[in-house]
C-alpha cells in the first residue's frame, strides 16, 4: 500500500469516451493545485467504447492514473464501491465523469476535511440540464426516503462527496448487496457537513441513469433504510377490516329495520377490485424484500475485477455475522 498518498478519487465510468478527456484535464489540474500526493481511481463499469484505451493513455503519461476494470457492468454504486476498497488516500473522493458535478468543489471539501469533518457532501441549490419531471420525481423521492428512515439523509445529495479513511474503512465492513452508497454513508455516522453548488448540465454524452435506473436506485433506497413501506400492509388491513365492518353493520340494519332489499352489486365488486388491488401491491412490496434477502443469501461477490492498471488486484473481504 502506498502510505504517501494523501487523496483518492474515484471515478466510476460507463462508455464516457467523448467526455472522459476533459474530466481527467479537471481532476489534473484541481488536484495538482494541493500540491499534495493523489491518485486518480477510474472504475470501468463494463464499458463498450473506448473508454479503457483512452484511460490507458492517461496512464502512460501520468503515474497518479490508475484503473479498475470490471469483467461486465455491475452498476454505479458498484463501482463506487470497488473504488472505495481499493483506494489508499487518507480522504476519498467520489465524483462522476460527466463534469455535472465541478471538480473545483473538491478543494472547499479538502477544506472542510481539514477543519475535522469525516463526510463532507455536495449539497445541490439548483440542477441544470434536467426535465422537469425528473427534478419533481427526485424531490419527491428525498422527501419519501427522509420521512421513511430513522437515519438523517441528506436531501438533494448525490455520491459526490469526501469520505475520511476510517469511513472507508467502516463502509468496507457492509455487505450489502443492493447498495445505496449515500444511505449507507450517513448509517455509518461520523460528523458530516455539506458544501452548496449549482449543478451543471452533462457535457456530452447520455445520462447513465435512466429512468429504469433511478427507479431501482430508490427501491435500493427505501427497502435498505427503512421497513415502513412492508408495515404499510398492518394499517392498510386494519383501516380495511373495520371498514369492511361497518359497511357490514350499515347493510344488517338496513335490511332488519328498513324495507329496503340489500342492493348495490356494483359497489361490492369496485370494493373487490380496490381490495384486489392492495393485496397485490402489498404482495409486491413484500416480494422486494425478500428479492433482496435472496441476494444477501446467495453471498456472490460484489464485482468480478477482470483487469488493474497501476494497482494490484485483491479481494474484497467482508466480515459476515452467522
Amino acid at each position: 500500500m502506498d502510505t504517501d498518498i494523501r487523496y483518492s478519487i474515484v471515478i466510476p465510468v460507463y462508455n464516457e469516451e467523448t467526455v472522459i478527456d476533459h474530466t481527467y484535464r479537471r481532476l489534473k489540474k484541481v488536484m495538482d493545485s494541493t500540491r499534495e500526493p493523489y491518485e486518480l481511481i477510474f472504475v470501468n463499469d463494463g464499458s463498450n467504447d473506448h473508454t479503457i484505451a483512452l484511460i490507458k493513455g492517461f496512464r502512460d503519461q501520468d503515474d497518479a492514473v490508475k484503473l479498475i476494470s470490471f469483467s461486465r457492468n455491475f452498476g454505479h454504486q458498484i463501482a463506487i464501491t470497488a473504488g472505495m476498497d481499493y483506494s489508499v488516500g487518507a480522504a476519498v473522493v467520489v465524483i462522476d465523469a460527466d463534469l455535472q458535478d465541478p471538480p473545483e468543489l473538491i478543494l472547499e471539501m479538502i477544506a472542510k476535511w481539514k477543519e475535522g469533518y469525516y463526510v463532507v457532501y455536495a449539497k445541490r441549490t439548483k440542477r441544470k440540464g434536467e426535465t422537469f419531471f425528473k427534478k419533481q420525481t427526485a424531490s419527491l423521492f428525498y422527501r419519501i426516503l427522509s420521512a421513511s428512515t430513522d437515519i438523517e439523509i441528506p436531501t438533494d445529495t448525490g455520491d459526490f462527496r469526501l469520505l475520511d479513511r476510517r469511513v472507508c474503512e467502516e463502509l468496507k465492513r457492509l455487505p450489502e448487496k443492493n447498495r445505496y452508497v449515500r444511505g449507507l454513508v450517513s448509517w455509518v455516522g461520523f460528523r458530516q457537513t455539506a458544501v452548496e453548488y449549482e449543478r451543471d448540465e452533462r457535457l456530452a454524452g447520455e445520462t447513465k441513469y435512466p429512468l429504469n435506473k433511478m427507479i431501482k436506485l430508490s427501491l435500493d433506497g427505501l427497502t435498505s433504510f427503512s421497513f415502513k413501506p412492508i408495515r404499510m400492509a398492518d394499517y392498510i388491513g386494519a383501516v380495511l377490516f373495520f371498514s369492511g365492518l361497518i359497511y357490514l353493520a350499515d347493510m344488517l340494519l338496513t335490511a332488519i329495520f328498513t324495507a329496503s332489499a340489500i342492493a348495490g352489486w356494483n359497489l361490492v365488486i369496485a370494493m373487490q377490485l380496490v381490495l384486489t388491488g392492495i393485496l397485490l401491491t402489498m404482495m409486491g412490496i413484500i416480494g422486494e424484500y425478500i428479492g433482496r434477502i435472496y441476494d444477501e443469501a446467495r453471498n456472490r461477490p460484489l464485482y468480478i475485477v477482470s483487469e488493474c492498471y497501476g494497482m494490484v488486484r485483491k479481494e474484497r473481504k467482508v466480515k459476515r455475522v452467522v
